[in-house]
């Protein structure tokens, strides 16, 4: 089983080249519900989170549009900004070290390939909604 302090390093291991290319701030870790880490940018939040009951790690996206906030898992996102065809083609497996880092650098790589249609909140914002995301108000009016 991978345990968090695994999983922390295993995400710095496998994220820092690719946030210090695209400008990210982070990591931030946390452990309140499950491990999670955080990547951000001006106009998205990536998690990275680790469930270990389903040993499994999975990317996802979060804006923030004023009046909602968006989530998506990483996979629909790249298939909705077209950069892969169909799903299947990245591993969420955390059974063992060397599944985690394949999950990690597959999802990572996915990553880098939607990041740039988050340059603007309304690209983002179309990208999240043709990807499916989960929607939730914030309260503003």
């Amino acid at each position: 089983m991978v345990t968090t302090k695994d999983f922390f390093a295993e995400v710095r291991t496998a994220c820092a080249p690719m946030a210090a290319a695209l400008g990210l701030t982070g990591p931030e870790e946390t452990e309140l519900v499950m491990p999670r880490v955080t990547y951000k940018s001006a106009v998205v939040e990536y998690r990275i989170r680790l469930d270990n009951s389903e040993a499994s790690v999975e990317y996802s996206a979060k804006i923030d549009t004023g009046t909602v906030r968006l989530t998506a898992d990483i996979e629909p996102l790249a298939i909705a900004a077209g950069v892969v065809e169909k799903r299947g083609g990245i591993s969420y497996s955390a059974r063992s070290l060397k599944q985690l880092r394949k999950s990690l650098q597959g999802q990572a790589d996915y990553l880098q390939r939607v990041h740039p249609f988050f340059a603007d909140a309304a690209t983002a914002e179309s990208l999240m909604r043709r990807a499916g995301a989960r929607e939730w108000g914030n309260g503003a009016s």
